[in-house]
């Protein structure tokens, strides 16, 4: 069987081999990031077209959100196990071709159920590339590189982020949802060839064995932790996921003012990226508390003056600021929280966030067709409300980690 010390040196090894050239599959790996976090979320701004064109229900058409949730979340707590043994290089190539099928399948899908299962093969790539992603940095680059390295992948995911809603709206205007959905398989093919040429061989020793994410949650801060981050994403999503018929149906917005709004959403986002340094070193609890109650009232806001389309732009201008960074700062809170189970806290943190995604868009879908958006935007608030109060009891025991470390370093 494989010894940590054994795997430290496969990974050293696998650093020095990949020398300069491993920053080639970085950016290689940060591009498929990008395309991933634009694919996932692109159909919020093409909703109300891919629900026209298909003759569905706008929360029907918001499904397609929620079933890539659903199978990233499968894939993520599935894929270590079920791979032992694989090289890593042999993986990652073969999702970065299921990423290109699930683009080319949504693109040209002449029925709701291949739309949904390109979106479901997009899960699986989305599932499997976030568990892997910071192991393979760590693999591909010297140990003084590796920040770096996991700051390139985390810069793409927030441009993508910033550009998904706003370009898919307004490319969808010109060549169709069907047309921006398209853009994803050249940009694949790229991640493919890319990642062909760059990424070395990264075997995976069928000895070594894998982390237990579930058994993180018998200790009683985890569990708190991830229910406070599940309510921020449910809460998020199932408001987020109905922005375009939003703006359209309630704000009377026209497709590019739309878009336009999005893109400042989005703007705004990058900003709140940049900021959330500042109030972490200022106090960790009160962004976990106070942030999500800022949301929680942003959601009320919405219901209140969603008329008007200039207080309407400011309250997602907050959104955007907040709702983009605020992640940042739960996963802070693990490194805190959960020291000793960093590696295990975090895959089951991104099985935690995926479900909440689908559970907030799902949820808020049924709730959008069934009430409205007010309906939906309450209940969004309502999460959002609870993940502040979750977020009391987690982040103190954050603190006191951190009371306890600084404790031991004097």
């Amino acid at each position: 069987m494989a010894t940590g010390a054994d795997l430290k040196i496969t990974v050293t090894q696998s650093a020095t081999r990949a020398g300069s050239g491993g920053w080639g599959a970085v950016v290689a790996l940060t591009l498929c990031v990008a395309t991933l976090i634009a694919s996932e979320f692109m159909p919020v701004s093409i909703l109300t077209p891919i629900a026209t064109d298909l003759r569905l229900t706008e929360g029907a058409a918001g499904q397609a959100i929620s079933v890539s949730g659903l199978f990233a979340v499968l894939t993520s707590l599935t894929i270590t196990p079920l791979t032992r043994g694989l090289d890593r290089r042999t993986l990652l190539l073969g999702l970065a071709g299921l990423m290109l099928g699930s683009g080319a399948m949504v693109a040209f899908a002449p029925t709701y159920a291949v739309l949904m299962a390109g979106r479901a093969l997009l899960g699986v790539v989305i599932g499997g590339f976030w568990s892997m992603s910071a192991a393979t940095v760590m693999r591909l680059l010297p140990e003084d590189q590796v920040p770096r390295g996991l700051a390139m992948l985390n810069g793409g995911n927030a441009l993508a982020t910033t550009v998904a809603a706003p370009l898919g709206s307004f490319l969808g205007q010109y060549i169709g949802w069907r047309g921006a959905f398209f853009i994803v398989v050249p940009l694949a093919a790229i991640t493919f060839v890319w990642l062909w040429r760059k990424l070395p061989q990264l075997p995976s020793p069928r000895g070594a064995r894998a982390a237990n994410a579930l058994a993180v949650l018998w200790r009683r801060e985890a569990r708190v932790g991830m229910g406070a981050v599940a309510l921020l994403f449910m809460g998020q999503f199932g408001l987020f996921t109905y922005l375009r018929p939003f703006l359209e149906g309630v704000t009377q917005l026209s497709v590019s003012l739309l878009s336009l709004v999005l893109l400042a959403m989005g703007g705004a986002g990058l900003i709140g990226t940049w900021l959330i340094g500042r109030a972490l070193a200022r106090s960790l609890s009160a962004t976990l508390i106070v942030a999500p109650l800022v949301m929680a009232a942003i959601a009320i806001g919405l219901i209140a003056f969603g008329t008007m389309p200039l207080p309407t732009a400011a309250l997602l201008a907050g959104w955007g600021l907040i709702g983009t960074a605020l992640p940042v700062a739960w996963w802070t809170w693990l490194s805190r929280a959960l020291p000793d189970h960093a590696e295990a806290g975090g895959g089951l943190m991104v099985a935690v966030i995926q479900l909440a995604i689908t559970l907030g868009a799902a949820g808020g879908g049924l709730l959008f067709d069934a009430a409205g958006h007010r309906a939906t935007f309450l209940a969004s608030a309502i999460l959002l409300s609870g993940s502040a109060l979750l977020g009391v009891l987690g982040s103190s025991k954050a603190a006191q980690q951190q009371s306890i470390k600084h404790g031991e370093d004097k």
